[in-house]
């Protein structure tokens, strides 16, 4: 069996960099788990990865062997906050970011499916004598984003601010829209390996047509 690419084939894992491009986005099933502070240094942070990727290997696993859909592990994703949204832009102050983690999994993911590799990965940690403290609180959810702006970013996440500048700024309003929901980054570079001139970093974010 082949494992299918969901990033080769959605247009939503699709972006090009210099280039802001407007699309619909269709409701996308997730793990997600939710936390705040800097991502480069809150335990929560690596608490979240830490559960995050288990399960959803114990998904990619259960999905084959169970329903005969074998899908890729996705990459690492994003949902990020704060109360005054400059400190993504200009200073990005990162102990004020809230964020919620993700990971897509698809629809053939039940609850009930979901609930099972909770149990086996909190079985497996435990006879490991490892601690996954952010497991429980992983949830399965659907992010439903619609018409969103996304751009592809190459280089260090520190460096994002004035693309995000120029895209809240200068697109969004030139082309009739504004801004909802939560910026949203997809990276398809794994940063424990990829040096950071070369990380590639999707950026989002959800607008709605005001004109």
């Amino acid at each position: 069996m082949t494992a299918t690419d969901p990033k080769k084939t959605l247009d939503a894992y699709q972006a090009k960099r210099g280039t802001f491009r407007i699309l619909e986005v269709p409701p996308l099933t997730y793990l997600m788990v939710d936390g705040a502070g800097d991502p480069n240094t809150a335990p929560a942070f690596f608490d979240a990865v830490a559960a995050l990727y288990p399960l959803a290997y114990t998904l990619k696993f259960a999905s084959r062997a169970e329903l005969g859909v074998d899908q890729v592990v996705m990459p690492l994703e994003g949902l990020w906050h704060a109360p005054d949204m400059a400190s993504f832009t200009t200073r990005r102050d990162k102990s004020t970011w809230l964020w919620t983690l993700m990971i897509m999994v698809g629809d053939h993911v039940t609850p009930v499916l979901f609930d099972r590799a909770v149990e086996t990965v909190a079985a497996k940690s435990a006879k490991k004598g490892e601690e996954l403290p952010a497991l429980a609180a992983v949830r399965r959810g659907v992010l439903a984003e619609g018409l969103c702006v996304q751009t592809l970013h190459v280089g260090p996440f520190d460096d994002e601010g004035p693309v995000l500048e120029e895209l809240h700024e200068r697109f969004v309003p030139e082309n009739g829209l504004r801004m909802r929901g939560r910026h949203h980054e997809i990276y398809l570079s794994d940063r424990r390996r990829t040096a950071p001139e070369k990380l590639r970093t999707i950026l989002r974010q959800p607008v709605e047509r005001i004109t």
